[in-house]
């Protein structure tokens, strides 16, 4: 992993898009591509994201089923927000403007403008139950697997540690960020936006969107100046 602390790293092993809520930006469908205020539950928390950018990240069966810490920060505030479980694939998502919505979740909120924080400011981790999903577990451990324990407010998540598990299966994490606070890698960029290579997300939206294979604790983004 990166050692240059104002970067943000991948959660999971995962298949990753990204987008922003400003219009005109890539996958702006009807004025939203998520209803924020019910993806958070009406939570206020919604307001902090509601022109900021945000990045999606698949975790298909086959993939290494633990989610990390993207940036460091203190626990502003965690909930768990009950649903059903639907699908996570692109189809779902293009077939419901706001599939996460439905879903079992779990919601962190980051502070990272703190004491040996990413300063890359307010950032929203949801962790999406799927199909075939049983739970998700938080177990957050500094070192390694060795002290899991829950996330609640409060506590300081190191960027990379462990933070939980989907248990069984593969789901989806979503990260929110706030305007201006964060620049997606410009190889993510490239990559997504390639007329040759299709993916479902395309297929769907009728637009280059290809989907990038990234690694966890892979930098996906890094604060900007």
């Amino acid at each position: 992993m990166a050692k240059d602390e104002g970067t943000v790293v991948a959660p999971a092993d995962s298949r990753m898009v990204w987008g922003s809520f400003t219009d005109g930006e890539p996958l702006f469908i009807k004025g939203k591509f998520f209803d924020l205020e019910e993806l958070l539950g009406s939570a206020s928390w919604w307001r902090h994201f509601a022109d900021g950018d945000w990045s999606v990240f698949r975790l298909t069966l086959d993939k290494y089923h633990y989610s990390h810490a993207p940036v460091s920060g203190v626990v502003k505030d965690f909930f768990v927000l009950d649903g059903a479980c639907h699908a996570c694939n692109p189809a779902a998502v293009v077939e419901v403007v706001t599939p996460y919505s439905k879903n079992r979740r779990h919601v962190t909120i980051l502070d990272t403008d703190v004491p040996d924080g990413s300063q890359v400011g307010t950032v929203a981790m949801v962790e999406v139950a799927a199909l075939m999903i049983g739970d998700i577990v938080q177990c957050y451990s500094d070192e390694k697997y060795a002290s899991p324990k829950p996330v609640t407010p409060g506590m300081f998540l190191r960027r990379g540690a462990p933070k939980s598990r989907y248990r069984p299966g593969g789901s989806t994490d979503v990260l929110l960020f706030e305007r201006g606070r964060v620049r997606m890698s410009p190889d993510l960029v490239r990559a997504q936006q390639r007329a040759d290579v299709a993916s479902r997300f395309s297929h769907a939206f009728r637009a280059p969107l290809a989907e990038t294979e990234v690694r966890v604790r892979s930098i996906i983004a890094e604060r900007a100046e």
